[in-house]
């Protein structure tokens, strides 16, 4: 065989090896969305581009973690809440550039849009939904014609030892108003601390009050009728589900996918999923038609419930301190007599 030609095994070859070769490129994986099992509406997810992965971490923590990965591991898009993403310094976040999405969202988006930074700093979140905790009661209908009393209802001594509580402090104390008298009867109240299992606790176990996450509820109130969910008139807490784009992510969000949540189709089958985008009033009313009553009041109260509402913003050495201390200075309480 002459120099510089190639004989039928070595073409043969080449041909195979370019095959695999082909073949990664082909397997090779494309933009992932990283979040907590259960923290996005599976319909909206079905909708993300096909090119797009989803990878369901056990845990807030992981997908923070997830964040740090080195950049050929590192997501495109996370989901977190305001609480885990303001965990991270506003450096390990990127600009979305979707200020034509954003203004479709109310004006009490924006903070958390920026993540609670000053108006000069450029919104790294998409706030997708608002989720204020609840009142859930099982069971009691004596109480539920009380619902004036708002959060007070868990200071009622037939509930010694009956309540579930959120996991975190801060959103206990914040139910109280930071009262350390209340906060001590609170916490008296208290048979577990645990947003993540407190639905169980409440359905199936020793528990007749519980403080939950709106969302989680909203889906059982069609076919459980022991349940009376109570979004006070004094407001609550609440926290935000985002979508952010971690720092040196090369991919721009799928801007289509990202307003498919704010629309019909998709819009009424979300609310009915128990998640409610920062919409204004009118589009919200419009997706909620049909809705039972009593459950569209509950996805959309009055303005005036909604404007007591309370986000939690990142507290400084000095707030962090105080409520430390609040929460230490409680803690006896839970000895209940």
């Amino acid at each position: 065989m002459a120099e510089g030609q190639l004989s039928r095994r070595t073409l043969l070859e080449i041909g195979v090896a370019g095959s695999l070769a082909l073949l990664t490129g082909c397997s090779r994986p494309g933009p992932r969305l990283v979040a907590r099992r259960g923290d996005l509406p599976e319909r909206w997810l079905r909708r993300l581009p096909s090119d797009w992965q989803v990878r369901w971490l056990e845990g807030a923590t992981k997908v923070r973690e997830a964040v740090g990965d080195s950049a050929e591991r590192r997501p495109a898009l996370v989901q977190l809440s305001d609480g885990w993403a303001t965990d991270l310094p506003l450096n390990a976040w990127a600009s979305l550039d979707q200020p034509a999405l954003l203004r479709r969202l109310t004006a009490g988006a924006r903070p958390v849009s920026r993540l609670y930074g000053g108006p000069e700093q450029p919104p790294v979140a998409f706030p997708w939904s608002f989720n204020p905790w609840v009142l859930v009661l099982r069971d009691r209908p004596d109480l539920a014609v009380r619902a004036s009393r708002g959060w007070e209802l868990l200071l009622d001594e037939s509930l010694a030892g009956r309540v579930v509580l959120p996991s975190s402090p801060r959103v206990v104390m914040a139910l109280v108003g930071n009262d350390p008298e209340r906060l001590c009867r609170l916490r008296r109240q208290a048979l577990a601390h645990d947003d993540r299992q407190g639905l169980q606790l409440l359905l199936s176990g020793p528990a007749r009050a519980a403080v939950l996450p709106r969302q989680q509820v909203v889906p059982l109130l069609r076919r459980d009728p022991r349940l009376t969910v109570l979004l006070p008139d004094e407001g609550a807490p609440a926290s935000w589900s985002l979508i952010l784009r971690p720092a040196g992510s090369a991919v721009a969000p799928p801007a289509a996918w990202l307003e498919a949540v704010l629309q019909p189709p998709l819009l009424p089958r979300v609310l009915a999923a128990g998640w409610v985008p920062p919409l204004p009033r009118a589009a919200l009313t419009t997706a909620l038609a049909g809705f039972p009553p009593a459950v569209a009041r509950l996805l959309l109260p009055e303005e005036a419930v909604l404007d007591r509402c309370r986000d939690l913003p990142p507290l400084d050495a000095d707030q962090r301190r105080r409520l430390q201390e609040l929460w230490d200075g409680t803690t006896p309480c839970q000895q209940r007599p």
